[in-house]
C-alpha cells in the first residue's frame, strides 16, 4: 500500500463547516479529479442531503446490460428507502458528457451515451468515501455538474512483453484507469522478449515465442489465451475503456522469429532475448509468407479486439538484413522504392490496406512517417512532437505521447507530476485539418515487473488524467496539488502502491574553505519527510549524526546514502548519491565539445562539481554527446602534486551508449606543455568476451601522474558508429562521462 499521507483534517475536503450538522454527520469530497468542466456548489449549509450507504437505483432501459457492473461500482448497497440515484438518457450530450445534479430529491444523471453516464457514475463515487467499508452518516452538498472531456482518446500503455502482467493485475488496472476516465488501454502483446497473445494458427508463437531463458537460468514468460483476452476486453468495455492492441511489425519481432525462423531474412534459428534494446532481425519484406503469416495473425486478433483502431508499432526497425537480403532488393526494385525506409512505408501500407478492408484502422508509432505516411494511419508521436505536427499537416490524426512528459517507465528524476501536468498535447501553431485525438502516458516494462508499475504509474497518471480531459484554461497547478494530497487517502484505500510525486531531497554541492573538499546540502524538496543521512566508503556506511538538513564537508570518493521517513515510516528504497570531493571540484572548466540537449549533465561545470554519475545515466550526472568526441580542460587554483586523475564511462550497448575508442589524460605546469599520452581501448567495444559479459554498467578509468601540474586536460574520442555486430550497426553511437577526479596531496 503507498505511503501514509496527510492525516485529520486533510484526509477529507470539509465542504460544509456549519455547527448545525451534527458530529456524526462527515463531510464529503469536493475534490474531484480530472476537474469537472462546470460545477456550482451550494455553500448553504442547509442545502444538502444525507446518505447512510444505502441507495435505490432508477436507470434507464438502455442502460440494463450494464447495470449489474454500474452498481457494483459505488460504495454502498441497494435499498429500497435509500438514497434516490436516477439515471436517464437525453438528447445534446457530447458522446462521453453528462450532467449530475444532487438536491433534496437525490442524486440525477443525464447523459446520450453509456460513457457519459457511467463518467457521470465515477463523479458521484469521487464524492463518496473511498470504499463500502466506510460507516456512518454523510453529508451530500447540492451541487449542479455539468462535464464532457477535451480529447476523445486518454490512455495508458501497459507493456506485458518484457515481463509477463497477470490477467487479474490487467483488469485491476483497467479498474484504475475507469476510476480516473481515462478511456483507453493501450496493451502492448508482442515483443522481442516475449510474444504474449494465443493464436490458434500458429501455436509456437506462444509455445516457444512467449518464454525466455533469463541470466540466472530461471524461465519468464506467460501469455493470455484467447478465453483470458474476451474476459479482460469484456471487463473493459463495461467500464468505458477500449483495449487497444499493439502487434509490432516489421521491428521488435525476434519472439515471433524464434518461434518460426522463415519469418526473418537469414532464416537462422534464434532464441527469444533476456536483454532489452533494438534487434537487426525482422519480418522479412521480400518474401510473400511474412504477410500471410501477419494477415493470418491479425484476423485472430481483430476476432478478440472490437477496438477501431490496431496498433502495428512500426518503430525502431533496423534496415541492416534488408540492405542485404536479395528478396528485400529484389522487392524495392520490383516496386519501384528508392531504399530501405520506402520499403518499410510499402510493407505497412500492405497492413494499413488489409486492416481498411477489414474495417479497422492503424496506428504506428511515428517513425511510419519516414518514406511515406500510409493512407490512413495515425500517428503516435513519442519522439518529441514534431510526429504529431507533422500528421495533422498531411491531414492525419494524432496521439500525443512524447518522452518528454508521458514516459513512465522513466524515473521520477526525469519525469515528475508537476512535468506530467504541465503537458499540452496540442502543440501551437498547428497548421493542417488533420487532429491531435488526445494522449497516452507509456508503461513499458524493461525495468518495471509487475511489482513496480504502480510505483511507477501512479501518482503520475493522475495528472495526465486532468490533462487530457479538462480544458487548458481550468488547468491550475496549485490548485491540482490540493486535490491530489486529498486523493492520497483514495490510492491507499485502493491499494495503489504508489510512489514519489517529485525527487523528494534536492542536493546541492559548492566548494568548501579547505581545498579537496565539497560542502553538501540535503533540502526537503517534498514537506513532511525526515531521514537518516549515511556516508558509504568501499561498502562500508557511518552515520552522520548531525541534523538532515544541516551543510556537511565531504572529502574522497562514496556515495551519500538517505534513508527517507514520512510520517515516521520508512518509504522506499535509500536514495544514494555517488560524490567525489577532490582538488579539482568547483575549478574554472573548459569543453571541447557543445552540451547535448538531452544529456547536459550538470552543464559547463558539470565534469567537476562533485557529482559521479550513477547506475541510471538519465540521474542529471551525466554529460554525453552523439557522434562526437568529448573533452574538458582544468584549471587548478594552484600548483600542486597530483597522484592520480580518473574519469568514468557508461556502457550500455542496447541503448547504443560505448565507451571511448581511446583517451588520453594530461597534466602540464603551464598550459601549454603537456604529459600525458593516448590510451587505446578499441578492446572494450569490440572483444566477444566484454560483449557477452558486460553489457551495461559504470566503467572506470585512472591513471597515475605523481607529477606537480596545475592544468588538466582530458579527452575520448567517440568510438564511431555502432560495431557490425550490433542491432544497430552503422548508426551513431553515444559517449557518456561524468567526473574528472583529480587526487593530490
Amino acid at each position: 500500500m503507498g505511503y501514509s499521507r496527510l492525516i485529520g483534517h486533510l484526509i477529507l475536503l470539509t465542504v460544509v463547516m456549519s455547527s448545525c450538522i451534527q458530529p456524526e454527520v462527515q463531510p464529503v469530497t469536493r475534490a474531484i479529479i480530472p476537474a469537472p468542466t462546470a460545477a456550482n456548489w451550494s455553500e448553504d449549509s442547509k442545502a444538502q442531503i444525507h446518505w447512510n450507504g444505502d441507495w435505490h437505483w432508477t436507470i434507464d432501459t438502455e442502460w440494463d446490460k450494464r447495470q449489474i457492473v454500474w452498481k457494483a461500482w459505488l460504495p454502498g448497497k441497494s435499498n429500497p428507502k435509500g438514497l434516490s440515484i436516477r439515471m436517464e438518457r437525453a438528447v445534446g450530450y457530447a458522446v462521453e458528457g453528462y450532467s449530475l445534479r444532487i438536491d433534496d430529491d437525490g442524486v440525477s444523471i443525464e447523459a446520450s451515451e453509456e460513457a457519459g453516464a457511467f463518467h457521470a457514475l465515477t463523479t458521484l463515487r469521487w464524492m463518496l468515501p473511498p470504499d463500502s467499508d466506510n460507516e456512518g452518516t454523510w453529508a451530500l452538498p447540492h451541487v449542479s455538474i455539468s462535464d464532457a472531456p477535451r480529447f476523445e482518446h486518454r490512455g495508458l500503455l501497459l507493456d506485458c512483453c518484457r515481463h509477463f502482467m497477470d490477467p487479474d493485475f490487467v483488469m485491476r488496472t483497467i479498474d484504475l484507469l475507469a476510476l480516473h476516465k481515462m478511456n483507453v488501454l493501450h496493451w502492448h502483446l508482442t515483443e522481442d522478449q516475449g510474444w504474449r497473445i494465443e493464436v490458434g494458427a500458429y501455436p509456437e508463437l506462444t509455445s516457444t515465442g512467449a518464454w525466455r531463458a533469463e541470466d540466472d537460468g530461471s524461465r519468464h514468460g506467460g501469455f493470455y489465451t484467447k478465453a483470458q483476452i474476451r474476459e479482460i476486453v469484456a471487463y473493459a468495455a463495461d467500464r468505458n475503456i477500449t483495449v487497444i492492441p499493439e502487434v509490432e511489425l516489421p521491428g521488435h519481432s525476434r519472439a515471433a522469429i524464434a518461434a518460426y525462423p522463415w519469418l526473418s531474412c537469414t532464416g537462422d534459428s534464434l532464441e527469444v532475448p533476456h536483454d532489452w534494446g533494438v534487434f537487426k532481425d525482422i519480418y522479412c519484406a521480400g518474401e510473400d509468407t511474412t504477410f500471410r503469416f501477419l494477415e493470418t495473425v491479425l484476423l485472430e486478433v481483430m476476432d478478440l479486439f472490437p477496438s477501431e483502431y490496431i496498433h502495428i508499432g512500426g518503430d525502431e526497425a533496423p534496415k541492416v538484413r534488408w540492405e542485404s537480403c536479395p528478396k528485400c532488393q529484389r522487392r524495392i526494385q520490383e516496386e519501384g522504392l528508392h531504399d530501405a525506409h520506402e520499403l518499410q512505408s510499402w510493407f505497412i501500407t500492405q497492413i494499413g490496406s488489409f486492416l481498411a478492408d477489414h474495417g479497422r484502422k492503424l496506428i504506428g508509432w511515428d517513425e511510419i512517417l519516414e518514406g511515406g505516411l500510409p493512407d490512413g494511419a495515425t500517428v503516435q508521436s513519442w519522439r518529441g512532437m514534431q510526429g504529431g505536427r507533422d500528421a495533422v499537416a498531411m491531414g492525419r490524426d494524432a496521439i500525443m505521447s512524447p518522452t518528454s512528459h508521458c514516459y513512465f517507465d522513466y524515473p521520477v528524476e526525469s519525469i515528475d507530476l508537476e512535468r506530467v501536468y504541465g503537458f499540452e498535447p496540442e502543440p501551437e501553431g498547428l497548421e493542417g485539418s488533420g487532429r491531435i485525438l488526445g494522449g497516452e502516458c507509456n508503461m513499458w516494462s524493461e525495468r518495471a515487473p509487475q511489482e513496480l508499475v504502480d510505483s511507477k504509474v501512479f501518482p503520475r497518471i493522475v495528472a495526465m488524467s486532468e490533462v487530457l480531459w479538462s480544458s487548458k484554461s481550468q488547468r491550475d497547478w496549485n490548485g491540482f496539488q490540493e486535490r491530489m494530497e486529498l486523493h492520497y487517502s483514495r490510492l491507499d484505500a485502493w491499494n495503489v502502491d504508489y510512489g514519489w510525486e517529485a525527487v523528494p531531497i534536492d542536493l546541492s554541492c559548492e566548494a568548501a574553505a579547505q581545498t579537496g573538499r565539497i560542502t553538501v546540502e540535503l533540502d526537503r524538496a517534498i514537506s513532511g519527510i525526515e531521514g537518516d543521512v549515511s556516508w558509504e566508503t568501499e561498502g562500508i556506511q557511518s552515520r552522520i549524526s548531525q541534523a538532515f538538513d544541516a551543510p556537511f564537508e565531504v572529502t574522497g570518493e562514496g556515495a551519500l546514502v538517505v534513508e527517507l521517513r514520512r510520517n515516521d515510516a520508512a518509504v522506499g528504497k535509500p536514495w544514494r548519491f555517488p560524490l567525489a570531493g577532490h582538488v579539482g571540484v568547483f575549478q574554472p572548466v573548459e569543453l571541447d565539445h557543445a552540451l547535448n540537449a538531452y544529456y547536459p549533465g550538470g552543464g559547463q561545470q558539470g565534469l567537476a562539481d562533485g557529482r559521479l554519475g550513477s547506475m541510471d545515466f538519465r540521474d542529471g550526472c551525466w554529460q554525453a554527446t552523439h557522434g562526437e568526441d568529448m573533452g574538458v580542460r582544468l584549471s587548478l587554483n594552484e600548483e600542486l602534486q597530483v597522484d592520480s586523475l580518473s574519469m568514468q564511462f557508461y556502457l550500455y550497448q542496447d541503448a547504443w551508449i560505448f565507451v571511448p575508442d581511446s583517451v588520453r589524460f594530461q597534466w602540464s605546469l603551464d598550459g601549454e606543455n603537456w604529459k600525458g599520452d593516448w590510451s587505446i581501448q578499441t578492446e572494450w567495444n569490440g572483444a566477444d568476451s566484454f560483449v557477452q559479459n558486460e553489457i551495461q554498467g559504470v566503467i572506470r578509468l585512472a591513471v597515475p601522474v605523481n607529477s606537480r601540474a596545475k592544468y588538466i586536460r582530458f579527452e575520448a574520442l567517440n568510438p564511431g558508429p555502432c560495431p557490425l555486430w550490433h542491432d544497430a550497426a552503422s548508426s551513431d553511437s553515444w559517449l557518456f562521462l561524468d567526473e574528472l577526479v583529480v587526487h593530490a596531496n
